[in-house]
């Protein structure tokens, strides 16, 4: 027997993905990531905006840097990150200035099972930034911190390597960068602190011919890097090399010029040098925003850099956020230049929303603007002005969706414009289509609160095989695209295995023929489906499929004016029996239709006093009929339901009936104009009671 394995819409848990930026909620900056138990944390400064000072009062500065607390982030696949909370705030550091709103980069290592998390403050007594460290039982925390800084590093962008041999150092920004081993306990700096001279300045620390104070400091002066502005280190060890990367300012500075950072790297056998500079890992940002801070790191065999950049916040790049890219080596160790993208890192499921303005690579006519410039975390779009406009999105796993999936796509469009989702790029095969006229035209689509954006749905045609790429076009006038998400069908019809059923506990009825759509144009609402309009267009003789048996066959063919239609056998894996999923498998019209379904249900007796009870989305009319002995008397529906109504179960009851010994027919008629459809119907008893002792054959 043929069948039809027919599938339900449901939704799924959106996940946040790796698209740059990964972090979607909040400002976050100099990301430091570690790797702790097979997860890879994430440790950045959080921007935040300054607040306004009192009345009377300087306050912070509104045009500057502004961090109050950390927070850390952890992913095990670089795609899905969750955040931990606040892990220290600047009211929890004894030394620090409670509303000084300096917490600026941080790093985190492990030690016997101890965390420490290394964090720059400004100082409560006295000038300057000092480094403390607050220790943790998991690299979550809660952190507690130090009750002083550390003794000797003055400065800010504290960075630790733990070397191989268990000895651990620590590097940080401060008149140059300076490095210096630590002791077991990873709280003290291991070797004699130095007085050093504070630089003269104008209106600096010491007034103008006198000499200015000396402070005491710990490790050395890193040799060996280029002139320049150069801040933020992270060391990191692969293989025999050492790598000392940094922020690095390679612009000329003088007569006022302000030029923005570079990432930049040196080379040494040893991990405090001398160091050999080979150049540059990141060029500075093509919007000019002033700084970038990384780390790097490699997780699962692939290296990374985390870095940052002011997405959200395009006019003031003392807000940013992190991005993720990876990174590569030459033969020789050296570093190979990391290219910026927005698309990041990490594998995207099919089924999590798909940020398309994320590209990989894009035509140059598609722009990316924000969705809302007032509330930028809202994200982008991209907008594709033409039919050969074009943006590709690498790495779909297509392993969570099948091949009777879904696309549901967010979109801002001329009602002539028609957008393909095609596999590989411009020219690939379709993997799904959305024509806008037609889609609005069917009230297949919901808008937000502005009015602005479509969410439209259509089917798959074809479904790539594991990961891949996409590339969407829009072929024919400009059309905007937010996102894209392909949805998986669980299985909501089952295939018929056997050749009779029963009906469920409750007595529902599941098993049907259920032939494919006729349209019906003109029902453009619910309120239509009078009684005298279900006489005069399901009762009526004239007016039905030709043929329309008594029991139909799997596969028949109907014709009803100019369409050719099919009868299929299904069986609902749910009492209520989803019609407008039913259509939508099949890609067949949804709204403004006609269904019918046929059933065969054999009694060994007659059972007497019984109604027919039912509910539909939509209007519905019932038919209740021996196979044989069929008379115009028991010809008559049997039930009607009316109007514009929602499915419930027993909506309504028929007059009492006798189901006739042997094989007995029934069949529905369900209508709909711009809404659902679907229905439930069993029999009952004087009692209300299913009734279930008959078997369903079809």
């Amino acid at each position: 027997m043929k069948t039809l394995n027919l599938m339900i819409l449901l939704g799924f848990p959106l996940a946040i993905t790796a698209q740059n930026p990964i972090i979607h909620n909040q400002f976050a900056a100099d990301p430091t990531a570690r790797v702790f138990n097979d997860k890879v944390y994430v440790y950045p400064s959080h921007d935040i905006i300054p607040p306004k000072p009192e009345p009377g009062q300087n306050g912070v500065r509104q045009d500057w840097f502004c961090m109050a607390d950390y927070h850390v982030f952890s992913s095990e696949n670089l795609t899905d990150w969750t955040d931990h909370g606040v892990i220290l705030s600047q009211e929890d550091v004894q030394w620090g200035n409670p509303a000084g709103y300096s917490m600026w980069a941080p790093d985190c290592v492990e030690k016997n099972g101890k965390y420490y998390f290394y964090f720059p403050d400004g100082q409560k007594i006295g000038r300057g930034f000092g480094i403390g460290v607050a220790t943790a039982d998991s690299p979550v925390g809660p952190f507690t911190a130090e009750p002083e800084p550390i003794k000797g590093v003055s400065g800010i962008d504290p960075c630790v390597l733990l070397d191989n041999d268990g000895q651990a150092y620590i590097y940080w920004s401060g008149m140059g960068i300076r490095g210096a081993k630590l002791k077991d306990n990873m709280k003290e700096v291991d070797g004699e602190l130095q007085a050093m001279q504070m630089p003269q300045r104008p209106g600096g620390n010491a007034p103008q011919g006198q000499t200015p104070p000396a402070f005491m400091v710990a490790g050395q002066q890193m040799e060996g890097l280029p002139d320049g502005f150069k801040e933020g280190p992270f060391v990191f060890r692969r293989g025999d090399w050492y790598y000392l990367t940094f922020p690095w300012v390679r612009g000329d500075t003088s007569n006022g010029a302000n030029p923005t950072e570079t990432l930049a790297y040196a080379m040494s056998k040893n991990p405090l040098g001398p160091w050999d500079f080979k150049g540059i890992i990141m060029a500075e940002h093509s919007n000019r925003c002033w700084t970038n801070h990384h780390s790097i790191l490699e997780y699962k065999g692939q290296w990374y850099i985390f870095y940052h950049h002011n997405d959200y916040s395009p006019r003031d790049d003392k807000r940013r956020s992190p991005h993720i890219d990876k990174i590569a080596f030459n033969a020789d160790g050296t570093i190979i230049e990391v290219k910026p993208t927005l698309r990041g890192v990490g594998v995207t499921p099919a089924n999590s929303r798909i940020e398309i303005d994320r590209f990989s690579t894009k035509s140059d006519d598609v722009s990316i603007l924000f969705n809302d410039t007032l509330n930028t975390f809202r994200g982008w779009h991209a907008t594709l002005p033409s039919k050969t406009s074009w943006v590709r999105y690498n790495d779909v796993d297509f392993s969570s969706v099948n091949a009777n999936g879904y696309l549901t796509v967010c979109v801002k469009a001329n009602a002539n414009t028609t957008l393909k989702v095609r596999e590989r790029d411009a020219k690939g095969k379709v993997i799904a289509q959305v024509p806008i006229n037609v889609v609005s035209q069917m009230g297949n689509f919901r808008r937000d609160m502005s009015g602005r954006w479509l969410t439209l749905t259509a089917p798959l045609l074809y479904l790539p095989k594991g990961i891949s790429d996409i590339c969407i076009t829009g072929e024919g006038d400009s059309i905007s695209v937010d996102w894209l998400q392909i949805k998986k069908r669980p299985e909501y019809f089952s295939s018929i295995s056997s050749p009779t059923a029963s009906p469920d506990e409750q007595g529902f009825i599941r098993r049907w023929m259920i032939l494919e759509p006729i349209d019906n144009p003109e029902a453009n609402s619910n309120l239509l489906f009078s009684f005298t309009y279900m006489q005069d267009n399901l009762a009526n003789p004239a007016k039905l499929p030709k043929p329309l048996p008594n029991m139909p066959r799997d596969g028949q063919k109907v014709k009803h004016d100019k369409q050719s239609l099919t009868w299929h056998a299904t069986e609902s894996n749910t009492y209520n029996v989803r019609l407008f999923r039913f259509a939508d498998l099949l890609q067949k019209a949804t709204y403004r239709v006609c269904f019918w379904a046929v059933t065969t249900i054999e009694c060994e007796e007659d059972i007497p006093n019984v109604r027919l009870a039912a509910g539909s989305n939509g209007a519905s009319m019932w038919w209740v009929e021996p196979a044989e002995g069929k008379t115009a008397e028991n010809d008559k529906p049997v039930l009607m339901l009316e109007s514009d109504r929602r499915m419930v179960a027993d909506d309504g009851m028929s007059n009492r009936l006798t189901l006739k010994k042997g094989r007995n027919i029934v069949r529905c008629a369900v209508v709909n104009g711009p809404g659902l459809s679907d229905f439930c119907v069993r029999f009952v008893d004087e009692k209300g009671k299913p009734v279930t002792k008959y078997t369903i054959k079809n």
